[in-house]
């Protein structure tokens, strides 16, 4: 299986664009350059969750002249990837099972990857 940043940034995108639409009645999924900036500053907000509480995601003339401007705090950042962190558990479970191992044998776990700084 394969679970990466994107996979992150995509589900912050998502929420981000809805909440736009919510506040505007506007749809910016139909314009790639829009798209492309709100995936770019959600990848930079995900980054800023790091390490703070929470992080703004704000484009100057995102859509149609609409400015976008929402604050994501790091509880919401996790709520929305709860699925895909649970899935990593599942997976975690089904190598175990396959190696015929319990967790208690694992030493060591090596992760890679900028997902790794995810509190």
């Amino acid at each position: 299986t394969h679970l990466g940043g994107e996979d992150f940034d995509n589900a912050l995108v998502d929420f981000v664009v809805q909440q736009f639409k919510k506040k505007t009645g506007l749809d910016p999924t139909s314009s790639p350059r829009a798209m492309r900036r709100a995936h770019t500053a959600c990848e930079r907000a995900k980054r800023v969750l790091s390490t703070a509480p929470s992080a703004t995601v704000e484009l100057d003339s995102f859509f149609e002249g609409h400015d976008l401007a929402t604050v994501v705090t790091r509880a919401k950042f996790e709520s929305l990837n709860e699925a895909m962190f649970k899935g990593c558990i599942d997976t975690v479970k089904r190598v175990l099972k396959d190696a015929a191992c319990e967790p208690a044998g694992v030493d060591d776990v090596v992760l890679v990857g900028g997902s790794t700084r995810i509190p």
